[in-house]
């Protein structure tokens, strides 16, 4: 929740401070792109090291270089040291959880309960109390506005924000040192052969992740056109939007989508995880399409909001999944190399995404990611309607 926390200003933000301190479209959605690509190395990391070295020891890591890249964009607006911090740190800038952070406690979440029917609520109760400390920080990206009516210029009015991801960080690696040792694997890699997450999988298990993380990539390529940054930039290039009232529209679109992740493990328990997944995501990337079409700004906000009521209830869904067709000691590997896939297909659509809006038309990317994004749903009905976690099937 604190990191999330910190992730909610920064997505409101940074397309636009970036824009303020002299960046055009494209050089924007290049640092978008790399904040994604940083993303690919920590989780490949955390894929084939955490079990090993400690999963506690590396998500410590990763919260002091959150702060380190945090303190760069305090310090400097310098367009090489932008990209160097991109890269070295763990910038969020999607608006909702993607990184190495998110591989790990995957894996780890599962051994925090006994009764397999918990597992579900479980993961719908973590990402929704993520998602409402992301729409609680959210509303901190109105600060640079009210600076700026006191008087501050328009750049240093973006810097308490940074501050306080930086402090973010450093209690987030606090939290990490607390952690119980039981979040530890049992059995851990010691052969390079071990150590590569594809040779921690069963044949069964490698075929099944193998299909997930292609249709991953296809979704998160999608996704990658419509990150929160970009959203918020089109509401503020589209409609002129202003960032206290553009904090308030993604706090209100944080809440309904936290209240999303609960209501869609219910439904998981009576239709199913896949059936969860392809029924919501389907209707959201409808609407999704229809916003760039929308004329008006509050005809643009009422699809928005419908949209993100129904977009992320694939979230808690596909974690669940993901963890329960595997066994218990390939969750590391099969959370990482799912995710890896993701943040490799994220990390390119952004820079796409400038080059669209800069040649062609502003609302381009949400049709583009809509209709990807559909072809992946009907592509994950077609392809694991019939393979039920162990739960599911009994049930049947």
């Amino acid at each position: 929740m604190v990191r999330t926390f910190s992730y909610g200003f920064l997505s409101i933000i940074l397309a636009i401070y970036l824009k303020q301190i002299g960046f055009d479209d494209i050089l924007i959605g290049v640092i978008l792109s790399v904040t994604l690509l940083n993303s690919v190395f920590f989780t490949l990391f955390a894929s084939f090291y955490a079990d090993r070295f400690g999963r506690r020891r590396i998500l410590i890591i990763y919260a002091v270089l959150m702060s380190v890249s945090g303190t760069i964009f305090l310090l400097t607006d310098n367009y090489v040291a932008l990209i160097v911090a991109a890269l070295i740190g763990t910038i969020n800038v999607t608006g909702s959880e993607t990184g190495a952070f998110l591989s790990l406690e995957q894996a780890i979440l599962p051994q925090t309960v006994k009764k397999i029917k918990k597992r579900n609520t479980l993961f719908g109760f973590y990402n929704m109390g993520g998602t409402f400390a992301m729409s609680a920080g959210i509303l901190l990206s109105g600060i640079p506005q009210i600076l700026q009516n006191t008087g501050w210029s328009n750049i240093e009015s973006f810097k308490p924000l940074f501050a306080v991801y930086v402090i973010a960080g450093l209690i987030v690696a606090i939290l990490y040192l607390l952690l119980s040792k039981n979040i530890e694997v049992g059995n851990k890699p010691t052969t390079k052969t071990q150590l590569n997450p594809l040779n921690q999988l069963s044949p069964k298990s490698r075929g099944i992740i193998g299909r997930l993380s292609v249709l991953f990539s296809l979704d998160s390529f999608a996704g990658g056109f419509v990150i929160q940054s970009i959203i918020s930039f089109w509401f503020f290039t589209r409609f002129g939007v202003d960032l206290t009232t553009l904090s308030l529209i993604f706090a209100i679109a944080g809440t309904l989508t936290a209240f999303s992740y609960v209501l869609a493990t219910r439904i998981a328990d009576k239709i199913g995880l896949i059936n969860t997944m392809v029924f919501s995501h389907i209707p959201s990337n409808v609407l999704l399409v229809l916003l760039a079409f929308a004329p008006t700004f509050p005809i643009a906000l009422g699809l928005h909001l419908a949209r993100m009521t129904l977009s992320q209830m694939d979230v808690p869904t596909r974690q669940s999944y993901i963890v329960s067709v595997v066994n218990e000691n390939e969750r590391t590997a099969a959370a990482g190399i799912t995710n890896t896939s993701r943040n490799i297909a994220q990390a390119v659509s952004p820079s796409i995404t400038g080059l669209i809006i800069h040649s062609l038309w502003l609302s381009a990317p949400f049709v583009i990611g809509g209709v990807l994004k559909i072809a992946y749903d009907v592509g994950v009905y077609l392809n694991f309607r019939k393979i039920k976690p162990p739960d599911e099937a009994i049930s049947d």
